[in-house]
């Protein structure tokens, strides 16, 4: 295990609704909920297998691809698709789960992920109306509201 030094998954989260943003080292980038449109990228490795081509197709529809096109990630979509392809395998071996979890995040593809990249992804216009009306239940206020509330106590 190494020592010291930051690690993806150490301190808390970054809040994108954090009050001190000029503090926070980035902005945060909003994608688009309904992802990626266009032609999906020529696969950049040898020998597309049929499962690879639609996990490939499938990918370059998130919101993420966007950014995987701006920075030229094609490859490292590619390598990814292809290792989650062969972690699937009965027989693979535990450790390429692992590195399909590493790449994932690397790409955006899980909450830690899109948090370490600072992106998030829209919500879409229904459900932003949702949220923006009152709530159908009456949250309580006080700290000992809340207590008696989970504790189902009176005090």
């Amino acid at each position: 295990m190494p020592k010291g030094g930051a690690r993806t998954r150490s301190g808390p989260p970054p809040d994108p609704e954090a009050l001190r943003r000029e503090r926070d080292a980035g902005e945060w980038t909003i994608l688009p909920a309904e992802g990626r449109q266009g032609a999906t990228p020529e696969w950049p490795l040898i020998e597309l297998t049929d499962r690879e081509a639609k996990l490939w197709d499938r990918l370059w529809e998130m919101p993420q691809a966007l950014m995987w096109e701006r920075y030229g990630q094609d490859i490292e979509v590619a390598l990814y698709v292809r290792r989650l392809v062969q972690a699937e395998q009965p027989d693979a071996f535990v450790n390429l789960g692992t590195l399909v979890r590493q790449m994932a995040d690397s790409l955006g593809l899980t909450t830690p992920g899109m948090r370490a990249n600072r992106w998030r992804i829209e919500r879409p216009n229904e459900e932003r109306e949702m949220s923006a009306g009152p709530s159908p239940t009456i949250a309580p206020t006080s700290a000992r509201a809340r207590l008696r509330a989970v504790a189902g106590g009176s005090g």
